[in-house]
């Protein structure tokens, strides 16, 4: 360009950037002058048109215009949705102009962190809207249509707070499910080194490792082990491992991945109904199967090394690299940088400092006192490898190895004495017992004592989980 001839106006971008500020800020003053007569009236339908109006328009004027009747008719039960209407996230100008608005109305400012936001709706009692889950359902079809079906027209089929249930990211089964996995002896897996970390269950005598590696990059698996169905949930973000039977009375489940969380846990759903599952509780929460008396039956499964695993199970299967997926599956490599430190990525309601986020525990609870929980340092039980205690009636025994790997059984009056941290316990009367995934066995008259449900979890899920647990460190 010849500069002689060039008449353009150079405008300083700090100028414009002023400018737009200047704007905001006189959108912030019209809002509160135009609302100041309505303040405290409401009118539900005005406010609901104007939700769906920041939904469906990307018109500014359409947009100051629903604004201002959000601000009109204001009533606190609305923070979820413009909370939700942020997290998604709109235009920066919306976000700012959303922000403005909560600013005023609450009293708080913290802008540019929704996560902070969410923490303090949380920490308030429930205010939520009728049309809150219709909206939810509205605003989250639009990035999968299968999102329509957890929210509307559930808000009376709902036991959890639909607040607290945000989007994780992904589509429904965005994460793919293993189902039916391809299976290979431990001759075969000559990808796996020993320090290899592995997640293994044994269900009828039926032996099976799932690497992390793997694992990690799917979240689920769905199969027949000791032929028992099956759905084993691995939710990442709160470092659980949770093999579940998918049968109850005699109806099986067909379980995946929603893309939602709950308190940082993964929220399955079924296929049938649509309804969302709690992964940590194994229990239907919103949707037509709540209060119908559904719970899956969890089994233990043992984190522990691929050397350890095949050690004690030669004869065992884990999973192939074949997996009908293309992912790298190296060791690590899936969420590196999510578990590298104690940072979260999704927060949760609680904060409790006694442990770091994601320093992992035993997690405990019996249905026979499911009001009462407890956790426990995994670093205090490589210390007390034979660590025995009660949750109401239930007495159990933690046993933990020379790789770290802990396993829980009901010792049935028994009382053990010594463990060498390998295969041999020995009980107060000097006999001799052999430990089995499924049961520690005795010597002398072949008695079996059952293992029990457990999981490993990171500390900060499982107390966003059960903030009243008990812990053991």
């Amino acid at each position: 360009m010849n500069p002689a001839r060039d008449t353009t106006i150079q405008i300083p971008g700090s100028f414009c950037a002023l400018l737009f500020s200047v704007c905001i800020a006189l959108f912030s003053l019209n809002l509160h002058a135009q609302s100041a007569a309505g303040e405290g009236k409401k009118d539900d339908a005005k406010v609901s048109t104007a939700f769906n109006t920041l939904l469906t328009t990307k018109d500014s004027v359409e947009i100051n215009h629903a604004l201002l009747d959000i601000d009109q008719y204001w009533d606190d039960a609305y923070l979820p949705q413009m909370l939700d209407l942020m997290s998604v996230p709109p235009s920066f100008v919306l976000y700012q102009q959303i922000h403005d608005l909560l600013k005023r109305k609450t009293g708080e400012d913290f802008i540019g962190d929704t996560h902070k936001w969410y923490s303090w709706l949380w920490n308030q009692a429930e205010n939520r809207s009728a049309s809150y889950p219709d909206f939810k359902a509205e605003l989250y079809k639009r990035i999968d249509p299968v999102f329509q079906e957890y929210f509307s027209g559930r808000g009376d089929l709902a036991r959890i707070r639909i607040d607290e249930v945000r989007w994780g990211g992904v589509l429904q089964d965005g994460i793919p499910p293993l189902r039916n996995p391809k299976m290979i002896n431990a001759k075969k897996a000559t990808y796996l080194d020993d320090d290899n970390i592995v997640f293994g269950i044994e269900v009828n005598g039926d032996a099976r490792a799932y690497p992390k590696r793997i694992l990690a990059w799917h979240e689920m698996f769905t199969d027949t082990i000791g032929g028992v169905d099956i759905a084993g949930v691995y939710c990442t973000l709160c470092g659980t491992v949770i093999p579940f039977k998918t049968s109850v009375d005699g109806k099986k489940y067909m379980l995946g991945t929603s893309g939602f969380l709950y308190r940082s846990n993964k929220l399955m759903y079924d296929q049938a109904t649509q309804s969302l599952w709690s992964t940590v509780k194994g229990e239907p929460v919103i949707g037509p199967l709540v209060d119908k008396g559904i719970k899956l039956e969890h089994l233990g499964m043992v984190t522990t090394t691929w050397g350890e695993w095949k050690r004690r199970h030669p004869d065992t299967t884990v999973l192939s690299l074949e997996t009908g997926h293309r992912r790298d599956y190296g060791e690590g490599v899936a969420y590196s940088d999510y578990f590298s430190d104690h940072r979260l990525m999704f927060n949760t309601p609680f904060n409790d400092d006694r442990l770091e986020n994601k320093q992992e525990v035993v997690a405990l609870v019996f249905p026979a006192s499911p009001k009462e929980q407890l956790a426990i340092d995994t670093k205090y039980l490589n210390k007390n490898f034979i660590y025995k205690g009660n949750i109401g009636q239930q007495k159990f025994i933690v046993l933990t190895d020379t790789s770290g790997a802990n396993r829980v059984y009901d010792p049935q009056g028994i009382n053990f004495v010594s463990y060498d941290q390998d295969r041999t316990l020995l009980d107060v009367e000097g006999n001799e017992w052999i430990l089995g995934e499924e049961n520690l066995v005795s010597s002398q008259d072949k008695q079996r004592l059952k293992s029990l449900p457990y999981r490993r979890a990171f500390w900060f899920g499982w107390h966003a989980a059960y903030p009243q647990t008990r812990l053991i460190m």
